[in-house]
């Protein structure tokens, strides 16, 4: 696990498709875990899972639910600082673009700032995104990470 960073560092995961098979398994987790009987629930039509119903509320297509963008940028802090990521922090997102199937998504988390805390634990802060193969970005955000001391 990277630890140790200095303003200006950037993390960046690896590009990833935005599968049609990926928006239909966050869609389907929520009715599935509410009915909690060991079937796989479906919901209604939703511009994550229906490109008719998409394009009627005048979408190209299926776009991807954001918490997938946001999910992906907590990845890419847990993938570097591990459980402490799970502990105090916070992350905040914002989506600025809709994500399309099969469009290119990196996440980004660019340190804006580190501090020492009375604990030992280095307090890290950063811009976070996501953007796409272009650079262009998709979900923006920040977030706060407490890694332990070494």
């Amino acid at each position: 696990m990277t630890t140790t960073l200095q303003i200006g560092s950037e993390l960046r995961s690896a590009p990833r498709p935005m599968t049609r098979e990926r928006m239909r398994w966050y869609v389907d987790a929520q009715p599935t875990v509410a009915h909690d009987d060991g079937r796989i629930h479906t919901q209604d039509p939703t511009i994550h899972d229906d490109d008719d119903y998409a394009r009627k509320q005048g979408l190209p297509g299926i776009i991807s639910d954001g918490m997938i963008s946001t999910n992906w940028i907590m990845g890419l802090l847990f993938d570097t600082f591990g459980r402490a990521v799970a502990g105090k922090g916070r992350l905040r997102t914002k989506y600025i673009a809709p994500i399309y199937e099969d469009q290119i998504v990196i996440s980004v988390a660019r340190v804006t700032a580190a501090t020492q805390t009375p604990e030992g634990e280095t307090a890290y802060q950063f811009d976070v995104w996501c953007e796409d193969d272009t650079g262009k970005k998709l979900t923006v955000g920040e977030a706060l990470v407490y890694a332990p001391a070494r």
